[in-house]
């Protein structure tokens, strides 16, 4: 009786082919380059990164009648109902100095956070086409949306420095602090934009709990009140969400842009901690989502 032996792959045949074509200077097509490499290639198409933002940022609203002014409008309507809904709701001594620009700060930089979550999760599966279709480093659909993301973010801050100089606050050098603040968190939500982007790959009903995910840490930030002010009492719930990396941002900003808030004693307090908190933050979810994203390189595009 002939007994039949499993066949057993070449594994040592195999490597040694890869070594050769790789001698060659040969690759997978597909596959997952060293990250070496692949941060190398990824530069080398940094101009392919800018226009693709620039691209998507001039045609976001070219359809509509006002344009890029609905990147302004949107925050500010936002702004402007929440302002209307909270003033009802919270009385007067429980709100922050000067509200209204408080409210207009806060949202206008969650939206930034919300734009880079939303779209950088479906970059990928929104631009397919162009996956299968073209050679290129796939972080720079997420890169993009956050650039493009943060074109928007100037347009909004030009208004909102606009608005709260209309409600009596007077620029000074503190301003300054609004540019390393608003770096450090582009940094953080593109680690963001690099997760959202793999995990809808493998998982799309993700982009229909984001919206629901959004909701929950706009509630959860401080944008309609000081954190540490209506938590002061809460032990540890209060802690946590004071360490909360949107409320480190926010809180960044508003210090910088509203004096009126400005030390303990009014609200916000900036030490040496915050901003190791939101560098921290920035520095180790964007090299945290970035090596996550790379490590799914070869699979995009396969579905």
């Amino acid at each position: 009786m002939t007994s039949i032996l499993p066949i057993r792959p070449e594994t040592g045949a195999s490597q040694r082919a890869a070594a050769r074509a790789a001698q060659y200077g040969l690759v997978q097509l597909g596959g997952r380059p060293p990250l070496g490499a692949y941060l190398k290639e990824l530069w080398s198409r940094r101009h392919l990164t800018w226009e693709f933002a620039k691209s998507r940022f001039r045609a976001q609203n070219e359809a509509n009648r006002l344009g890029m002014g609905w990147v302004i409008l949107n925050p500010l309507i936002q702004a402007a109902v929440y302002g209307l809904v909270f003033s009802v709701i919270m009385s007067n001594d429980s709100r922050p100095d000067n509200y209204p620009a408080f409210l207009v700060v806060g949202v206008f930089t969650f939206t930034f956070f919300s734009g880079c979550f939303s779209d950088g999760a479906k970059s990928l599966i929104s631009n397919r086409g162009m996956v299968r279709a073209l050679h290129f480093p796939r972080a720079v659909l997420p890169l993009a949306t956050v650039i493009q993301k943060a074109l928007e973010l100037c347009a909004m801050v030009l208004v909102m420095m606009v608005i709260v100089m209309l409600t009596g606050e007077a620029p000074d050098i503190d301003w300054l602090m609004i540019v390393p603040a608003y770096a450090l968190m582009a940094l953080f939500c593109a680690g963001v934009a690099f997760l959202a982007a793999r995990l809808t790959v493998h998982m799309r009903d993700i982009t229909q709990l984001i919206p629901f995910v959004t909701r929950l840490f706009f509630y959860l930030s401080g944008i309609f009140y000081i954190i540490g002010d209506r938590f002061q009492d809460e032990g540890i719930l209060g802690t946590l969400l004071e360490l909360n990396p949107l409320n480190v941002y926010i809180s960044l900003i508003r210090y910088a842009m509203l004096d009126g808030l400005r030390g303990a004693e009014n609200g916000i307090e900036i030490t040496a901690a915050t901003w190791a908190l939101a560098g921290g933050y920035g520095v180790v979810l964007f090299v945290v989502g970035f090596i996550f994203f790379w490590r799914a390189e070869g699979l995009y595009g396969r579905d």
